[in-house]
């Protein structure tokens, strides 16, 4: 009952802090794909490093044993293609699935209506699954559990080169940002 309940704490803390991000909101979000705002890339990959420098001191620290976290086997085939369909939703609709219930949360009438599709097509790929279930299991990528591992290089590696793409990521998206707004007073 406690895992429950710490879970739905933290979702609901989620979806307030991607709220009061504004991420709830479809023209923020699409503008990712438009190349006019950086937000939600740079927020994600923030988390992503967060998460792997954090993982990194912590295993350090003795606090977590790396081996005895579970890594789920790598399918790049199915990642490709369930990253293609997800993306095209993404832009064509301007929600990810958590930002959908955000959105429909704060009384979005457009998020509501893609939740509903985003529901169906669930009930839809459950009822077509055992026809393309070979497709979830294309290109698996079974030489290693980790990126080190695979690269033949070390954890520490693998968290600085995140860093400086994260910092990289920041200046771009900045660049990229200020340069689709134009000279000061340009907009109508």
């Amino acid at each position: 009952m406690s895992d429950i309940l710490s879970g739905l704490i933290l979702g609901a803390s989620f979806g307030f802090v991607l709220e009061r991000a504004g991420f709830g909101n479809p023209n923020k979000l699409t503008g990712q794909f438009r190349l006019t705002d950086w937000s939600v890339f740079k927020v994600m990959f923030t988390a992503i490093v967060f998460a792997a420098v954090g993982l990194l001191i912590l295993e350090h620290l003795g606090l977590v044993q790396a081996e005895s976290l579970f890594v789920p086997p790598a399918f790049l085939g199915a990642a490709a293609l369930g990253g293609a369909f997800v993306g095209a939703g993404f832009a064509i609709g301007g929600y990810c699935p958590g930002t959908s219930v955000v959105g429909f949360m704060s009384g979005r009438i457009d998020a509501a209506i893609f939740l509903i599709g985003l529901l169906l097509g669930t009930i839809l790929f459950a009822a077509i699954y055992p026809s393309v279930e070979f497709l979830t299991l294309l290109g698996e990528y079974g030489a290693a559990d980790t990126l080190g591992d695979a690269f033949h290089i070390s954890s520490l590696s693998i968290d600085i080169g995140l860093v400086v793409a994260a910092i990289g990521v920041f200046v771009l998206g900045s660049w990229m940002e200020k340069k689709s707004k134009g000279p000061v007073g340009s907009q109508v």
